[in-house]
């Protein structure tokens, strides 16, 4: 078990174990880098992403396949403007039987979870994963149902098509670690994709014969407990309190970041340090995960939308004008 052997090489084993996961993940999905380490950080970190790609990218392929590798259940809910908060949950089935009622559990309980096109639900429906997201269980009729963990959210909105949809609320999208943008492969990567995936071979089979469960849920807990034992010194928790607490008094920003955000950046940096194989974080380590812990926290002011400024181009001209602090 990871837990019985040395720190040194609990690290170690953490940075291998990343390493297969990315390995056996290249063989079915090809780049989109920043989805992949992304996801892994929320993961570890006990966090949930919100995804923003056009479609047509292969997200659905990606949770699968990270499914097989990691040894987790998946599941699937394409969000639509009539799903109930009910068919997400589950709900009470009369059992005649037993002439009682039987909690029957929706397709939230797994263990990753695609939440295809979150956007065009309304409230009532985005609020039913609030609890979920949260606390990792669902509450029917006053009784708890917890849902297996690890348990990790992927949640995806097109960015092209506003026409029924709905936004998430603030709430909702301060749940969310991260949101990633995902854009075009690159003409190579796209080359790729053409030649791995044109051949008609059914998905089922090439996830069975191809890519290997390299870890389990108990490793992935035992993983989890692990990097929240990286080290963090003072003076890069203040580095990570400083950026936090700056963008509530950017002059182009009008909503700030929440505490929240703040504890997303120290978890985050906390895991990629495991991945590294390290048991102390980095300022490289926080600035990697700045933008997409904040991008989805932060407002413009309506003067900076009418200039066309846009809130990556403000993150990072804030995170320049914080002082790194010196290892």
């Amino acid at each position: 078990m990871i837990e019985t052997t040395p720190t040194a090489e609990r690290f170690e084993r953490a940075r291998e174990i990343y390493q297969k996961i990315t390995e056996q993940i290249s063989k079915l999905y090809v780049g989109q880098d920043e989805l992949v380490l992304g996801t892994l950080t929320a993961l570890f970190s006990h966090g949930h992403v919100l995804i923003e790609s056009v479609p047509g990218l292969g997200k659905t392929l990606f949770v699968r396949t990270l499914g097989k590798v990691l040894g987790c259940d998946f599941g699937r809910i394409q969000f639509t403007a009539d799903l109930m908060p009910s068919d997400i949950t589950g709900a009470p089935v009369f059992d005649m039987k037993e002439s009682e009622f039987r909690f029957h559990p929706g397709p939230v309980f797994t263990q990753l979870l695609l939440a295809d096109e979150i956007n065009r639900s309304p409230a009532k429906t985005h609020a039913a994963l609030l609890e979920i997201m949260q606390e990792y269980r669902v509450t029917i009729d006053g009784v708890s149902h917890q849902v297996p963990r690890p348990f990790l959210v992927l949640a995806t909105q097109n960015p092209l098509e506003s026409e029924g949809t709905y936004n998430l609320p603030e709430a909702q999208l301060d749940r969310f670690m991260f949101k990633l943008i995902i854009d075009y492969p690159s003409s190579q990567q796209e080359a790729e994709i053409l030649r791995m995936h044109s051949k008609q071979i059914d998905l089922n089979k090439r996830l069975h014969d191809e890519v290997a469960t390299v870890t389990s849920p108990q490793e992935i807990r035992d993983l989890i407990a692990l990097c929240g034992q990286v080290r963090i010194e003072d003076p890069l928790v203040d580095y990570i309190n400083n950026l936090v607490r700056l963008t509530r008094n950017w002059p182009s920003l009008h909503i700030g970041a929440s505490p929240r955000a703040g504890i997303a950046l120290m978890q985050s940096a906390r895991t990629l340090a495991a991945f590294g194989g390290r048991d102390y974080a980095t300022p490289d380590d926080v600035v990697e995960v700045v933008l997409p812990a904040l991008r989805h926290r932060v407002q413009l002011t309506a003067e900076a939308e009418v200039e066309g400024r846009r809130v990556d181009e403000e993150l990072t001209a804030l995170i320049r004008s914080v002082e790194v602090p010196r290892s």
